[in-house]
């Protein structure tokens, strides 16, 4: 199912590592809601990823965007992802359903390694307004090729600057 910005968010419901329930429909950013989709806690090019959002996160912050990651990990492998990888700030959401997984399009992989969960998603991210709609979304289908975390800041201010509205809804 392919998501179209512009179109309504699917439900998101996670309990996280600082064990609350975050639902993306009670929200309230002042910009936009940032969804950071990664694959688990075996993933070192996600650990490297979410660093780098941990790093700047009051980056976010200051934009107006709340951020979140989340995958299909139970609670033990989201918090040994927290411990192991130092992440302090950036909030990490853990139980993702293959459901879920599937509403939001995202691409679903099968392990190849012991390592590895038997499923889980490829890495994704979305920027969703505050009205729950999506505004921009990067889909891939291997732990590779993600967008820098200073093109998406870069491109950030240039939409809250200009009043940009989201693109790819043709």
């Amino acid at each position: 199912m392919s998501l179209l910005p512009g179109t309504q968010a699917p439900q998101l419901i996670v309990k996280t590592i600082d064990n609350d329930v975050w639902q993306l429909s009670k929200q309230n950013p002042v910009n936009f809601v940032l969804i950071i989709f990664y694959r688990g806690l075996h993933c070192p090019i996600c650990a490297t990823y979410l660093q780098g959002f941990d790093r700047n996160i009051k980056e976010f912050d200051t934009r107006g965007i709340s951020a979140i990651s989340v995958s299909g990990d139970d609670k033990i492998r989201a918090e040994d992802a927290q411990a192991t990888w130092n992440i302090q700030s950036l909030q990490i959401g853990y139980g993702q359903s293959l459901s879920s997984m599937r509403d939001w399009g995202l691409y679903v992989s099968t392990s190849i390694k012991e390592s590895e969960p038997a499923v889980f998603a490829e890495p994704a991210l979305f920027l969703i307004k505050p009205s729950g709609k999506i505004f921009y979304a990067a889909l891939t289908s291997a732990p590779w090729g993600r967008p820098p975390i200073s093109d998406i800041l870069q491109g950030v201010d240039y939409v809250i600057a200009n009043n940009t509205p989201a693109r790819g809804i043709a």
